[in-house]
């Protein structure tokens, strides 16, 4: 990252990320501006959840239908359903991504935290908290190099603090360098991809981006496959300006295809459809 003062304001300087930028304000913007969001728009914020949980539990290795998704009601991966398992955690971290909107500027380290129990579902005593040296870690979609514990530990205490010190990065660079740092360093023992979708949410919510949380960015990673998301974070972790603004970029399409996807809901609605 760059040496100034803000360098996360910094990274939206790099070539073409202005663009990416501005391109994902407008798509935000026109489905903000449709009519059903005037009268329905907790309609499509509850759609909108449910296919980001979808979308984040594919890339995950869980790539069921919606309608699947819709229709189950156990998620406790009885008989060892590990599929089942990770979608309903990704329902739980979608439901609880709201609930912790206003603790993520002032502690951002417990957010994470709490996410990664939730994912969990588990009381043992490596949930909740960052890897200690030796521990394995669970992320068979992401075979990247695994950083140490004690880089783990540095460069989320960096990160923390570039959230909390606030600053004048548009929103989808600090969601996409928030999302890309967790996946690059998989701090937790497990459920890592699920947690740093969300956090990458809880940004683009909690910075005013997408308010109403209806532009689900994981429908969009999912939406370009799990090739295409795994390559622009490979690049991300090259630390290369071309490499980190393709992921930038990356994140940019990922909200602008939800943003799409809460526009056909909300045509959906209008028809009287959904």
């Amino acid at each position: 990252m760059s040496t100034t003062t803000d360098p996360l304001a910094a990274l939206g300087a790099l070539p073409g990320v202005a663009d990416s930028v501005d391109s994902v304000r407008k798509a935000v913007d026109r489905v903000y501006g449709h009519r059903v969001m005037r009268r329905r728009s907790t309609a499509v914020t509850s759609e909108a959840a449910l296919r980001g949980a979808r979308g984040s539990a594919a890339l995950s290795g869980a790539d069921w239908p919606l309608e699947e998704v819709r229709r189950r009601s156990d998620f406790s991966g009885a008989g060892g359903d590990e599929e089942a398992r990770t979608v309903g955690a990704a329902l739980r971290l979608t439901a609880e991504a709201g609930q912790l909107l206003s603790i993520w500027r002032q502690s951002p380290l417990r957010v994470l935290a709490r996410l990664h129990l939730v994912a969990a579902a588990d009381n043992g005593d490596t949930v909740g908290r960052p890897r200690q040296e030796g521990e394995p870690v669970d992320e068979p979609l992401v075979e990247l190099p695994l950083p140490d514990a004690q880089e783990v530990a540095g460069r989320l205490e960096g990160l923390s603090g570039l959230i909390i010190a606030g600053g004048s990065a548009p929103a989808l660079v600090t969601a996409a360098v928030v999302h890309g740092e967790l996946l690059a360093l998989r701090p937790f023992g497990s459920h890592n991809g699920l947690v740093a979708r969300t956090a990458e949410r809880i940004v683009l919510v909690g910075s005013g981006l997408d308010p109403k949380s209806i532009c689900p960015a994981e429908v969009g990673h999912a939406e370009q496959g799990r090739a295409e998301y795994l390559a622009a974070l490979e690049g991300y972790v090259s630390g290369t300006p071309e490499g980190v603004a393709a992921w930038i970029a990356h994140c940019g399409r990922s909200v602008e295809f939800g943003a799409r996807e809460s526009t056909a809901v909300c045509e959906a609605l209008q028809r009287g459809a959904a």
